[in-house]
């Protein structure tokens, strides 16, 4: 793997998490000699870019990635408020996740929001679930084939599987407690069932599918034709308005810059910093920042009355090494007649020698919230924030409709709860603050005419421009009920096609 550009690249791709590896995953093998260049503003964590830190060889990383997932909580991994930094810019911040009110933005209005500042992205710490969408969570524009087609795509690269973690005894009741409770408001391929994880090929145990293993290259795998730039940042888009010549990159090292050239640039940033570089470019469709969208998120647990249900607390199963549930269980959402994603993960209690106490049913419902132009990311003339790019402001509030859907969510989750044990939602449910899913969308939205409420048009390819193309979960144009990843995958499967058939002439 080269560690610098020596020519002007086919690919440039800006970003290095699932999105960035699924373009460089499927354009290398469409265009095996075609010269693709990845950029990422933080380091490596650990000795492997890109790799997932459930997997990482390094004892002291494994442990406290592990112990701060133990809550099963995603926006609690990031941290319950911004943690002080002494960093004055960006090469001072550390390789992980930071809550984007510690990097200066104003998050306000969505305060457990965050980004990943490490290559790999996002997809080094991610849940690795990956439900797949139905329904309005799809967007078929009129072409339901080719939505399915991508999506099976989307799901070889990612390694989708199922069953995954359980369903052990007891996950076997929840589910078949549920499926006898909802009916016909869950018919099959829909019904409650093990959540789809993304575990890596090989090896034991349930190794999850980082960037890494999705394009083997970012990790160290040999590819003369890929460079790999770590703390490098990517400021600006270099381009005429028609077409972008490759990108200026800020060596956070030591300030100094250099542009990469390429043929075709794919920003794959993430929901908040892909709006962010296209502003700072000069690059700004109406629509850019619009559309900021993430299900609420209501979560709960209850004890299960093993009694009721013919359960001895003696024979309760014990986690797999490395697992803090025993069970990761899906209850997909099914329209009007169950609109909630229920995401389940259950542990066995157990006291300091190991002895089961007791079976934990965890429910988190995401409840779809309406897509509106008011959210939005706004960006401050003339302010920048810690990474030295256009500081923005989040916009965020919930409709009189999304108070009504979360109103009903919490009476399911007391319907669903009570179904298993006794259970009070005053203190074993809460809504969790705008963020905590880390399952933002929408901000740089796909649609089929440049009308003002898109960014770029269903392949991916910028309004405007040729050869300039966005992925990622900003680009999904739907309210996502479930885990965002899988759907916004299949924005990077078009994007990658789309590149390859601009890159054909160059690679011939």
């Amino acid at each position: 793997m080269n560690t610098a550009p020596t020519a002007p690249a086919d690919l440039l791709i800006i970003g290095s998490g699932i999105m960035g590896s699924i373009v460089a995953n499927l354009v290398r093998a469409a265009s095996p000699d075609a010269r693709i260049v990845m950029v990422d503003g933080g380091g490596a964590i650990g000795g492997t870019p890109g790799l997932h830190l459930h997997d990482v060889p390094e004892p002291e990383i494994w442990s406290a990635y592990n112990a701060a997932v133990e809550s099963g909580i995603q926006g609690f991994y990031a941290g319950e408020a911004p943690e002080p930094t002494r960093a004055t810019d960006a090469a001072g911040l550390e390789p992980r996740l930071h809550l984007l009110t510690a990097l200066g933005d104003d998050a306000d209005a969505m305060p457990m929001a965050a980004a990943a500042w490490n290559v790999g992205g996002m997809g080094a710490h991610w849940t690795a679930a990956v439900p797949w969408p139905a329904g309005d969570e799809r967007f078929d524009f009129g072409d339901p084939q080719r939505f399915s087609d991508d999506l099976a795509v989307a799901q070889r690269v990612l390694h989708s599987t199922s069953p995954s973690i359980g369903p052990t005894e007891p996950g076997q009741v929840v589910l078949d407690v549920l499926a006898a409770h909802l009916g016909s408001r869950t018919p099959a391929p829909r019904e409650p069932q093990p959540m789809p994880m993304a575990f890596a090929p090989g090896g034991t145990g349930r190794h999850r599918v980082g960037p890494a293993v999705i394009f083997p290259p970012l990790g160290g795998a040999p590819d003369d034709a890929f460079a790999l730039l770590p703390g490098h940042l990517a400021v600006e888009l270099v381009h005429d308005g028609e077409r972008v010549a490759g990108a200026r990159l800020r060596r956070l090292a030591d300030g100094s810059h250099v542009v990469v050239e390429a043929a075709v640039t794919v920003v794959c940033a993430d929901t908040f910093r892909t709006p962010q570089l296209l502003h700072a470019s000069g690059i700004r469709p109406a629509a850019l920042g619009r559309y900021l969208n993430e299900h609420a998120f209501l979560t709960g647990r209850v004890l299960m009355d093993l009694d009721r249900f013919g359960l001895a607390v003696e024979d309760l199963p014990t986690a797999l090494p490395g697992e803090f549930c025993v069970d990761s269980l899906w209850l997909p959402q099914n329209g009007a007649e169950q609109p909630f994603h229920g995401q389940i993960m259950n542990s066995t209690y157990t006291a300091e020698d190991g002895t089961p106490l007791g079976y934990g049913v965890g429910i988190s419902l995401y409840i779809p919230i309406e897509s509106r132009g008011e959210n939005r990311v706004r960006f401050v003339e003339g302010e920048t924030d810690l990474t030295g790019m256009p500081r923005f402001e989040i916009d965020f509030a919930y409709s009189d409709a999304d108070r009504a859907a979360i109103a009903a969510a919490e009476r399911a989750m007391v319907e669903l709860c009570e179904l298993f044990g006794t259970f009070d939602p005053a203190t074993e449910s809460a809504l969790l603050p705008p963020g905590s899913s880390l399952h933002q969308t929408g901000t740089v939205r796909m649609g089929t005419t440049d009308d003002g409420t898109s960014v770029c048009d269903t392949d991916g390819r910028v309004w405007g421009f040729d050869n300039l193309f966005v992925a990622g979960n900003g680009v999904v144009p739907t309210a996502v009920v479930a885990n965002a990843t899988l759907t916004g995958a299949v924005t990077a499967v078009r994007a990658a096609r789309a590149a390859v058939r601009q890159l054909s002439p160059v690679s011939a």
